[in-house]
């Protein structure tokens, strides 16, 4: 992404600051235009629109006055200064319940492809610094990079676990330059309303150039902090998806399209009382609206069913992996993005509730996903504020929740379990034939680690510290999901509408070079 011309807007700066003036420009002519006042935007951040040609920014403001989005091609600012023909798109303000101010969002719409763009939010002679985002093609391959629980706050130094998550951002971007969306794994930071845990996360000028797909983590709720940060598209609020009481709720679920992927974001903090046959209905409507026209359909969510570590046998997860599976299975669903465990797990292809073929390998570099086949991915702390350990099977909390026959380390349901106490992030490519997960180191046991420089881990490096810290870049875990195509089409006559998945095909392995793939003969 190409900078503006900074060097020249700050000389054309410091000159009108000494003429008490800014320079703003039409049709290559300066005009005199009244000083600016001090911007009173704070936490800008760039979202998901409804599609492609979307994207959201939301931000803090002091006033509550009529405010908008101000956009711009990146190649029509000249010096750095917006045109007078700039295209504005009016923000909806409301009163902050968290901070006494004001929070606000524009959508932005009607975006070209393969453009970069410029943008800044204000009103009048009040601007926030400018900022760039680029859009590519509408139609076709993508890639995007998912974060689990950045959690800032959450190691006892704000600072730290700060600088974490920022290294994260700019590793995985300077990796990924052409990423299109980074995906939320939940819990943004530990305490939903501490808004310097908040100026932290939003530290990096990543979230202003990047469009963040926000997911609510149980500790982003207790407060409207979350919702008043990331405004959401197609989002129901209503009373099972929005838990809490009213003056505490935050979240809800929401769903968007990108290109050939049918994103469907849940709030997993609602689980009980008839919840989770909420989240399944939400899910069933949306698909069957909405899904003939996706090639993939990918979930997101906090609370990882198949959790490898600390939260592997919570009551609540207990209840998810009763409630989910099937019904992902029957809907065609096919990737699962959770966070919550603060460790990294890559589930064997998973079919109601079940390993689809017993014959798949641990670690299985390539998989065939099957009709109902479902793979699940709990995402490791992108921060370092936090890590989960990982734990034994243990049937005495759950006894369908055992060891792997194959690998009786790891839980039955996981190919790959991985804890290393460094950061990572999981890199995920979508193909027209394929979905390639990889998770990816952006730390060592170097700062900023914040979990490792305070002492609250005892151990860094694979094999529990044994073996020395891998680099930065290198790879944990990396898989190719071949999908299950029917009638030339990305799924078979009944994924995506709630039908059950009867006369299944057989299955087969073929040996690889690295794990088995598996193959559906028709």
């Amino acid at each position: 992404m190409k900078p503006s011309r900074s060097g020249r807007h700050l000389a054309l700066g410091v000159t009108a600051a000494a003429l008490g003036l800014t320079v703003a420009f039409s049709g290559g002519s300066a005009v005199a235009a009244p000083a600016p006042t001090a911007s009173t935007a704070s936490g800008i951040v760039l979202g998901v629109g409804a599609e492609e040609s979307q994207r959201v920014v939301s931000w803090y403001s002091s006033t509550g006055a009529a405010q908008v989005v101000q956009v711009v091609p990146t190649n029509r600012l000249d010096h750095g200064q917006f045109p007078r023909t700039a295209q504005e798109f009016p923000a909806t303000v409301a009163a902050n319940t968290v901070n006494g101010g004001f929070n606000a969002h524009a959508i932005i719409d009607g975006l070209k492809q393969r453009t970069s763009y410029s943008y800044r939010v204000g009103s009048g002679s009040s601007w926030s610094p400018t900022y760039t985002f680029k859009t590519q093609e509408f139609k076709g391959d993508f890639d995007f990079l998912f974060y689990g629980d950045p959690q800032i706050g959450s190691s006892g130094d704000t600072a730290k676990d700060g600088a974490g998550w920022a290294d994260t951002l700019k590793v995985s971007l300077a990796a990924n330059p052409n990423a299109e969306l980074l995906v939320s794994g939940g819990d943004q930071v530990e305490s939903a309303n501490t808004e310097t845990q908040w100026d932290a996360f939003l530290g990096s000028d990543k979230l202003r150039q990047y469009p963040w797909a926000a997911t609510i983590g149980n500790h982003d709720v207790g407060g409207k902090a979350y919702e008043q940060h990331f405004w959401t598209p197609n989002t129901d609020r209503s009373a099972p998806f929005y838990n809490g009481t009213p003056d505490t709720r935050s979240g809800g679920d929401y769903w968007f399209t990108y290109k050939d992927v049918l994103f469907i974001d849940l709030n997993s903090n609602a689980y009980a009382n008839g919840a989770d046959d909420a989240h399944i209905g939400y899910v069933t409507d949306v698909i069957n609206k909405h899904g003939a026209k996706a090639k993939y359909t990918v979930l997101v969510y906090h609370h990882s069913i198949y959790s490898p570590a600390d939260h592997a046998n919570d009551g609540d997860n207990q209840l998810r992996r009763q409630d989910f599976p099937t019904a992902f299975s029957n809907l065609g669903v096919d990737l699962v993005l959770q966070g919550h465990d603060h460790s990294y797990s890559r589930s064997y292809v998973i079919k109601n509730g079940k390993k689809a073929n017993p014959a798949e390998q641990p670690g299985a570099t390539q998989v065939a996903q099957g009709p109902g086949g479902v793979v699940y991915v709990t995402a490791n702390s992108a921060s370092g504020s936090k890590y989960y350990d990982l734990t034994d099977p243990d049937t005495t909390k759950d006894p369908n929740y055992g060891a792997d026959p194959l690998n009786p380390d790891n839980h039955w349901a996981n190919s790959v379990e991985n804890q290393e106490h460094v950061r990572t992030y999981v890199k995920v490519e979508v193909r027209d034939d394929k979905l390639v997960v990889q998770d990816v180191r952006s730390g060592t046991c170097a700062a900023p680690n914040a979990a490792v420089e305070r002492g609250n881990v005892s151990w860094c490096g694979p094999d529990e510290g044994a073996t020395q810290a891998k680099p930065v870049g290198s790879t944990v875990d990396k898989v190719v999901i071949h999908p299950y195509r029917s009638n030339g089409h990305g799924h078979d006559d009944d994924h995506g509408h709630g039908g059950s998945h009867q006369g299944d095909p057989c299955w087969t392995r073929q040996s690889g070079q690295s794990g088995s793939t598996l193959t559906a003969l028709s």
